[in-house]
């Protein structure tokens, strides 16, 4: 067993989560105060990206996929494994998304482009580092340049 506590919470943004636009929106993510002081975000300020890491927790567990799906339910697109895509639909519920660092103000930090919604509990907070991302060309089938169109 894993046992996980939030590090904080999504404090605006989307209240529910549509599939596209989400380039434009921004969120603040509270740590929890009684866990974290304001130097838990130091520094944080220097970086123009961070790696967000929630918990899609509006998903029941009847709704929770371990098999092959078509992404979105389109037809057109392949059925691939839930690991072979990005859905919230996931054995662990775990979200991941890069955004940008709009401000770091106490225990808060302030976002653009978190594609979490309000109220999410966030597991972790990284910054984005070049060394980290990956080396050479990146591969992905045609219909994720597809599915990705519209989604920033």
């Amino acid at each position: 067993m894993i046992a996980m506590a939030p590090v904080g919470h999504v404090r605006g943004g989307r209240s529910e989560a549509v599939d596209d636009d989400w380039g434009a929106s921004r969120a603040r993510i509270d740590l929890d105060p009684a866990r974290f002081g304001p130097d838990a975000l130091a520094g944080l300020d220097g970086f123009s990206h961070v790696e967000v890491i929630f918990v899609f927790d509006r998903v029941g567990e009847d709704e929770i996929t371990t098999g092959a799906r078509h992404p979105r339910g389109n037809t057109a697109w392949p059925k691939v494994g839930i690991f072979a895509q990005r859905g919230k639909n996931r054995p662990n519920r775990i979200g991941l998304c890069t955004c940008r660092v709009i401000a770091v103000d106490g225990l808060a930090l302030d976002v653009e482009g978190l594609d979490a919604i309000d109220g999410s509990p966030v597991l972790d907070i990284k910054p984005l580092m070049k060394g980290f991302q990956p080396r050479g060309e990146i591969r992905e089938p045609a219909w994720v340049e597809e599915i990705m169109k519209d989604y920033w």
